[in-house]
């Protein structure tokens, strides 16, 4: 049996980077011979955190549509032509017997290519609203692996395949013990524990909130665990200062098996690797979207844990008002939160890496 050879393709934050990770390792664990390439942007996170992990990359010339600035778009058809033309060497060079995109800046260029080669494609959606770029390629692809029911409203049903979305290993095999967990981060073993986590940039709507708040939170005999991001740690540290035993900030949290054993209540953006995380581990949510994530995917994606009576939602222009509130209502009402953590529990997919691999090895068997 001849070795398979998989390119993936995509990356620009966490939530791309790390379901492309997991399905390279699951590829590895079921066919130790496989040849991974995977294809980021260059200048993005993709291009440090890939190699770490020990597959190799290779970085496209391509950047996204600046919405905040016409003017920045000025040289974005010459980058998209220099890119889709990387991306045909690519294919020449390595000859994949599979395409995989995980969504990002470098999944179109290469997956287009690859169609219009004739190489299979198979598209991994993380999110519950298809992005432009993925209806526009998922006419072709070969099969389409998604977490979110009703998704034939983006693509051909027959090509669809619910898998759910890859999670890191240390969170969907996770063994720390919650005592594990108090003591690496320095909190008390007995008080409830609020978690606000808004991704690595921070969510500054959130952290406002909770900043103007701190006091009356505090009176609620919680403690609470503060990733902040970079722009606001250092406010967040000298607000916390009169509660140094209650409140823990941190710029990021890299251990989030840790962070999320500790926790009873989280606060979150709605990105799909936050919701797939959450899901697993089981833990009462409050979802706050970024509103300007593409197609405003992030508000669907919460909206179906919503309607199912796994999560509550804050929309965020009415972060200020109503997220200290929802919480305190959240907090006192252990039902909900009962009721909460068994939807979640139907909701956890733990092996979805293992499932598109498989799809992957299938495709490659078959073309």
């Amino acid at each position: 049996m001849k070795p398979l050879r998989i390119i993936i393709a995509g990356g620009g934050t966490g939530g791309h980077i790390f379901p492309a990770v997991a399905i390279g390792h699951a590829l590895r664990a079921k066919r130790p011979d496989t040849k991974l390439l995977f294809v980021g942007a260059k200048g993005k996170m993709e291009m440090t955190k890939v190699p770490l992990e020990g597959f190799d990359i290779v970085g496209l010339d391509i950047a996204g549509f600046n919405r905040s600035n016409l003017w920045k778009n000025i040289f974005l058809p010459i980058k998209m032509l220099k890119s889709y033309l990387a991306a045909r060497k690519i294919l020449r060079d390595f000859y994949p017997d599979v395409v995989v995109g995980v969504g990002g800046y470098a999944s179109f260029p290469m997956l287009q290519a690859a169609q219009q080669k004739g190489i299979p494609t198979l598209i991994q959606e993380q999110n519950s609203f298809a992005g432009k770029t993925n209806k526009i390629l998922g006419r072709k692809a070969k099969a389409i692996c998604v977490a979110y029911d009703n998704m034939e409203r983006f693509f051909p049903k027959e090509n669809i395949l619910t898998t759910g979305n890859p999670v890191r290993k240390s969170i969907s095999q996770s063994a720390v013990t919650r005592q594990q967990a108090v003591a690496w981060l320095g909190l008390h073993p007995s008080k409830k524990t609020l978690l606000v986590i808004g991704g690595s940039l921070g969510a500054k709507a959130v952290n406002e909130a909770i900043g103007k708040h701190l006091q009356e939170i505090m009176s609620w005999g919680v403690q609470l665990l503060w990733q902040t991001g970079t722009p606001y740690y250092q406010e967040a540290l000298q607000l916390a200062t009169p509660y140094q035993d209650k409140v823990k900030v941190m710029e990021f949290i890299r251990e989030m098996d840790y962070a999320y054993t500790v926790s009873d209540i989280v606060v979150s953006r709605a990105g799909a690797l936050s919701i797939a995380e959450l899901c697993i581990v089981a833990k009462p949510v409050v979802f706050v979207p970024f509103p300007f994530a593409a197609e405003d995917h992030q508000t669907s994606n919460a909206q179906a844990l919503v309607d199912k009576g796994a999560a509550l939602m804050v929309r965020n222009d009415r972060v200020m008002e109503q997220l200290v509130p929802t919480l305190k209502a959240l907090l006192e009402n252990e039902a909900q939160q009962t009721t909460m953590q068994q939807q979640l529990q139907k909701l956890a997919v733990t092996n979805a890496d293992s499932i598109i691999a498989d799809k992957i090895i299938d495709i490659a068997q078959h073309s």
